[in-house]
């Protein structure tokens, strides 16, 4: 039995004839768009990647910025 892939099931509800031809080993005409769609995709994720590295860089700064308040306030009240 196959195995059926996640990208086999959103290319079959896609477009049902595309699938089939896929799955008879034809390949589309149209190679140069695709590389330029996955070059796409694959700078798109990068993005994605880099914005949550500085979305948690962010929150670290935020955390550090409130302890040191409280450090601050703490310091000051002893004293």
């Amino acid at each position: 039995m196959k195995t059926i892939r996640a990208s086999e099931i959103g290319s079959y509800l896609f477009c049902q004839r595309a699938w089939w031809y896929q799955s008879q080993g034809f390949q589309p005409d149209n190679q140069v768009e695709l590389a330029s769609g996955q070059r796409l995709h694959e700078k798109h994720a990068g993005l994605v990647a880099k914005v949550g590295c500085l979305r948690v860089l962010a929150y670290t700064f935020i955390v550090m910025g409130i302890l040191l308040i409280i450090i601050n306030a703490s310091l000051h009240f002893l004293s």
